[in-house]
């Protein structure tokens, strides 16, 4: 077209505005299921019949996150479940206190259904929803260690890796059982380290292991135990103290010639950012089910890209939470490696488990997270023992020597 002045203009077509638009879809239910011990699910339900999935589990606090899930549900009822970063931003920002656990876990749920929702809305496994793959394939871990130095605490640790081998893993992760105090004497040190150079022995040096501390040592007991480790060469050492003390965790990997890892509680970016700034730590291990979920993960993930620190989700519940930590897995550049229970390939919750094959699990090509639901199955009322305070993560625990509480 041409103007008055002869100048050649461009007049944009009309477009629809959103009332006039197609219909939009619509949240109408919210639901939540305890069909294993120690798992909480949800499903997300829509006016187009598509559901999502996902899980709620916050290990310990069985009862606590569902409430939290029930008063977001009077926030989603109604709203477009494909606004998913919109609806991350108002249920986080919202309530005057942010954050812990119990929000961020609720959160984490939440946002993971309504990813698994976006891919089944378009047709498209999630991931390419996130800008696609960067992977065709996730390389997992499982766990697996000597904690037990007898004979039969040896044939039980062959038996599992002789199974575990037969799926061609190339990582496994164990760590010092019990509690551990300020210092150990060298009896206890040198059972655990004799444990450690025997795993190393029985795989060969092609295979990588990795201990996990649970944060329960001083960052100079941690120091001393890592050394005498060292000749080993782990993969890393997860969490050799407590969470909360980010100098305290770089005293211990600037003493030590080996990676260190960190994350599973840190719960945000926000969480996170004095850890990857400070250099803390090697390597990070958000939780997908409880950092906010797949879209917290991911950038949590391009935040540490910077520092050239790399990400290897934690995941020590079931089938859902593992979907959602490898939608962000197969996005980003800086992932490694990912965590992987037992429990997490399935636990009857699938029509068809997640396979592991040369310890790898390949990307789904169905439509959203790749968590075909066995629906029976993950609407069942769990009846086994109760759980809860005193059966999972948390509880009474003390040191032998003198009750004083000692760390989980």
């Amino acid at each position: 077209m041409s103007g008055a002045s002869g100048v050649a203009t461009f007049q944009a077509p009309r477009l629809p505005t959103r009332r006039e638009g197609r219909r939009r879809m619509k949240i109408t239910h919210v639901e939540q299921f305890a069909p294993r011990h120690r798992t909480r699910l949800i499903r997300i339900g829509t006016d187009a019949g598509i559901s999502g999935w996902a899980e709620s589990t916050l290990e310990g606090k069985p009862r606590s996150v569902p409430a939290v899930i029930d008063e977001y549900a009077e926030y989603l009822i109604g709203k477009d479940p494909l606004r998913i970063e919109h609806h991350w931003q108002q249920i986080y920002r919202s309530a005057f206190f942010r954050g812990g656990a119990h929000n961020m876990s609720a959160l984490a749920a939440v946002d993971a259904a309504l990813w698994d929702i976006a891919g089944k809305h378009y047709g498209v496994p999630s991931y390419q929803l996130m800008g696609g793959a960067v992977r065709d394939r996730i390389r997992v871990y499982a766990h697996w260690g000597i904690r037990d130095l007898s004979e039969q605490g040896l044939e039980t640790a062959r038996t599992r890796l002789d199974m575990l081998q037969k799926k061609g893993y190339t990582a496994y992760k164990a760590g010092p059982s019990g509690s551990w105090r300020a210092h150990e004497p060298p009896s206890r040190i040198d059972q655990f380290v004799e444990a450690a150079y025997m795993m190393r022995e029985w795989v060969g040096p092609d295979v990588e292991l990795c201990f996990d501390f649970h944060g329960k040592m001083t960052p100079a007991l941690a120091i001393e135990v890592c050394n005498e480790i060292k000749g080993m060469r782990p993969m890393f050492v997860e969490e050799p103290v407590p969470q909360e003390n980010a100098d305290a965790l770089k005293l211990v990997a600037d003493h030590v010639p080996f990676p260190i890892a960190t994350g599973e509680r840190l719960l945000n970016r926000w969480d996170f950012r004095r850890v990857i700034e400070n250099q803390s730590a090697a390597l990070l291990q958000p939780d997908v089910a409880h950092c906010g979920g797949p879209s917290e993960l991911k950038k949590i993930a391009n935040y540490a890209e910077v520092y050239y620190q790399h990400i290897m989700p934690h995941c020590a519940i079931g089938p859902l939470a593992l979907g959602a930590c490898m939608l962000v897995d197969a996005v980003v550049p800086n992932f490694l490696i990912q965590e992987q229970v037992d429990a997490s390939l399935g636990n009857g919750l699938l029509k068809q488990d997640w396979e592991v094959v040369d310890g790898h699990i390949r990307l789904w090509e169905t439509p959203g997270l790749g968590v075909d639901v066995d629906e029976a199955e993950a609407t069942r009322e769990f009846t086994g023992e109760s759980y809860g305070y005193h059966a999972e993560l948390g509880g009474e625990t003390y040191h032998e020597n003198d009750g004083s509480v000692a760390d989980w």
